[in-house]
């Protein structure tokens, strides 16, 4: 049998994954979406289908096969992340920060102990957060006032942290405290610490009442005077969480980007369904002239999308520093999403305005990929800045 990999490549044999996604696909459509319904009555992915996901391995995507994972390569998991999103964005979220966020953190930048610890509870489903924001600051690391305290048996920290994903049914948050005082040069100031939720002194907030995306729940997480040990620090090196956290964001803005892409695949076939049953003038409204442009931009974004996606997904492979592709790449696909979203409520018409059908629960989901792992304006800035940089090193 031939091997289409090169013995060098990284991730899964093909052949594997490609039986892997056939029946993700199959998964994915046969039992996650006639579960969506209940993610908005219920707040929350029924433990039954939780169990499920992490019996699939989809909580060990990236992590080692020391560890117990499958090691997909960057691409392969973002492949895998478009097919598991075309289902309602909850089944992401309540996986990605294991697989993205933290997992590439411990990766990393853990110390072996850390790794031999915390990898194999990721895999199996120990589900994570990842603690960056505060009431007070976002993307602005300067403002950030969680504290971490050295002591003669560790650290004690205090702060809050504020719209963190799985937060209510996290086992582990990875939190960045300061551990100076004054801001210091490239953010060394910041620190990552592991924190277990069961620790005396850590409390989680109410979840918050969204626009959309039920089922994938945010809230407060409230530090005071919470005691670890050394061996919470990540890497056992102060100084590096900002750090650690910006080459984490590059995996989660693909991942966010990957999501965006297969929600709006799904999003357009509803809107291609609808517009071959709804008829106007005794025909299918498809055979309107706007109409047709509508579903001809939505599927050019979608393929332009993918493309960027399935670029830098292979460039994240080969090593190259992609910034700027991620960060441009979530931006495009983000915003491609709540247009095609729109598109499909108003093709909708009246209908798409009622709870009855699908496309308003598009349009409140799709809403927030242009905000988290980074809003479209901050990402505006990260590619202006970066670009004027390369410019003047290049002059």
């Amino acid at each position: 049998m031939t091997n289409n990999q090169n013995d060098d490549a990284i991730g899964m044999d093909v052949e594997t994954f490609g039986i892997f996604i056939e029946q993700l696909r199959k998964y994915v459509r046969e039992r996650l979406v006639p579960s969506e319904d209940l993610l908005e009555s219920d707040g929350e992915i029924p433990e039954e289908i939780l169990s499920e996901m992490k019996e699939m391995g989809l909580f060990g995507l990236t992590t080692p096969l020391e560890y117990g994972g499958s090691e997909m390569s960057v691409a392969q998991y973002i492949k895998t992340i478009m097919e598991l999103s075309w289902a309602a964005p909850a089944f992401r979220s309540i996986l990605t920060m294991n697989t993205g966020m933290v997992a590439s953190a411990l990766k990393n930048f853990g110390t072996s102990e850390q790794k031999s610890k915390w990898l194999p509870r990721l895999a199996a489903g120990d589900v994570c957060s990842f603690a960056l924001t505060e009431p007070g600051s976002g993307s602005d690391s300067a403002g950030l006032k969680t504290r971490a305290k050295k002591t003669n048996e560790g650290y004690v920290l205090n702060g809050t942290k504020r719209y963190i994903t799985n937060a209510p049914f996290a086992d582990l948050v990875l939190v960045m405290a300061r551990t100076s005082e004054e801001n210091l040069p490239k953010n060394q100031h910041i620190s990552a610490f592991l924190v277990p939720t069961n620790l005396s002194g850590v409390t989680i907030g109410s979840p918050d009442k969204k626009m959309g995306q039920e089922g994938s729940q945010i809230a407060d997480v409230i530090l005071e005077d919470v005691n670890v040990p050394f061996d919470a620090l990540l890497g056992g090196t102060e100084g590096q969480g900002f750090r650690t956290a910006m080459s984490s964001l590059n995996t989660g803005r693909l991942s966010v980007a990957a999501a965006a892409v297969g929600y709006a695949k799904r999003i357009l076939d509803c809107g291609l369904q609808y517009s071959l049953e709804r008829e106007a003038f005794g025909e299918p409204i498809s055979n309107f002239q706007l109409i047709q442009a509508m579903l001809a931009d939505s599927q050019t974004e979608i393929y332009a999308a993918q493309c960027m996606l399935e670029d830098a997904s292979r460039r994240v492979d080969a090593g190259e520093d992609v910034i700027v592709k991620a960060a441009a790449t979530k931006m495009f696909a983000s915003e491609m999403c709540a247009r095609i979203a729109d598109r499909v409520v108003q093709i909708h018409g009246g209908a798409g305005y009622l709870r009855e059908y699908k496309a308003e629960r598009f349009l409140r989901d799709s809403r927030l990929y242009k905000i988290y792992e980074g809003t479209t304006q901050i990402l505006q800035l990260v590619i202006a800045k970066r670009t004027l940089r390369n410019h003047g090193s290049h002059s």
